[in-house]
């Protein structure tokens, strides 16, 4: 039977690679605790537009879809769900709000495991939520001519009770050492919940949910504000090389957990750079609004959006914004490009000086 203890395992992935990446998420993480005190109502914005993004690339990834506007009002619980899609992004909304305003109040336990499951698909016509999976299930992969094939065999069905109180039971006494890094220790723990693949569905989803959950539960904010489940969503192809890599041999307990913690961590240093570079020109008091809107289009790559200017300066109001895009694009010193929703940005290098 697989080995869940970590006492000893994570101080094996502390290689020069590994060590690099937690200097500096520490580091990002004390900066990003004083500004989050000195701005805590303007990044209420980041908290929003945040929240949009994870319920739309954590489903995004499993396939489950709907359109740009009917995703806004569902996460923002201005419309009821109208199909199984919605269904399933209503819940996912649900239990993110739980994590965010209750990650305190959730122990590392099956049970409550089992009851954010629940309300995942809460939604749901009939109850596939709040159980583990009652028969065996498989990984599978399918190429391009549609041809599948079983990447990975889970725990069985009657074992997976047992084994998710193992690994709970294991977490929960290695993360109370004083030694250990619980940025080791969580990712090692989401590799082994989705060997378990305790579901019958929604263990993708689990699987980010719960790296918030143990995230915040170990002070490390930052998946508030930069969505951790769209930087994910935007290299999937390498989230499942890494997850395969670490999940061989799991079963014989001789699986190397490094690529996949070491793809986390990326992660995780990656949206505190962008929470570091969103919340650079809060701290600078001496420029405008209206010259920082000009500084945000004038250094982005390619074409920009007002909704992602929006996102970048979370404390301009978006009548500033419009307000000084009108003037920029009179000015032509930006350039309109499309209409309607669509609309995008970009600099008239051509009208520099």
């Amino acid at each position: 039977m697989r080995d869940y203890f970590y006492n000893d395992k994570w101080k094996k992935l502390l290689t020069p690679d590994i060590v690099k990446y937690l200097t500096q998420i520490h580091e990002y993480k004390g900066k990003q605790h004083l500004i989050a005190d000195r701005h805590a109502d303007v990044l209420e914005r980041l908290v929003e537009v945040a929240k949009i993004q994870s319920t739309e690339s954590s489903n995004k990834i499993e396939g489950i879809y709907t359109s740009d506007e009917n995703l806004k009002k569902i996460v923002l619980n201005k419309t009821m769900p109208k199909n199984r899609n919605e269904r399933e992004i209503a819940g996912y909304r649900d239990v993110l709000n739980t994590i965010h305003e209750s990650y305190k109040h959730i122990p590392i336990r099956s049970t409550f495991f089992l009851q954010l499951h629940r309300d995942l698909y809460k939604f749901e016509n009939q109850s596939i939520g709040g159980e583990f999976k009652r028969t065996d299930n498989v990984i599978e992969e399918e190429d391009e001519n549609g041809n599948k094939t079983v990447r990975f065999k889970p725990v069985p069905a009657w074992e997976t009770p047992k084994s998710v109180d193992r690994l709970c039971e294991a977490y929960a006494d290695a993360i109370d050492k004083d030694d250990v890094e619980p940025l080791l220790l969580m990712f090692m723990f989401i590799l082994d919940f989705l060997c378990i693949h305790p579901f019958s569905d929604g263990n993708g989803r689990m699987s980010r949910l719960l790296t918030l959950l143990l995230l915040y539960k170990s002070d490390f904010y930052v998946g508030k504000y930069i969505s951790i489940e769209r930087l994910i969503e935007q290299t999937k192809d390498n989230y499942y090389e890494a997850l395969q890599d670490s999940s061989q041999n799991w079963h014989e307990n001789e699986n190397n957990y490094e690529p996949f913690v070491k793809y986390m961590l990326g992660i995780v240093l990656a949206a505190y750079r962008e929470f570091m570079d969103r919340t650079s020109m809060i701290e600078e008091k001496t420029i405008s609004k209206p010259d920082r809107v000009a500084d945000v289009i004038r250094e982005h790559i390619g074409n920009i959006t007002k909704s992602e200017i929006l996102g970048l300066l979370p404390d301009v109001s978006s009548i500033t914004v419009q307000r000084s895009i009108t003037e920029l694009v009179k000015e032509e010193r930006i350039i309109k490009i499309g209409g309607g929703r669509y609309t995008k940005y970009i600099w008239n290098w051509d009208k520099e000086d």
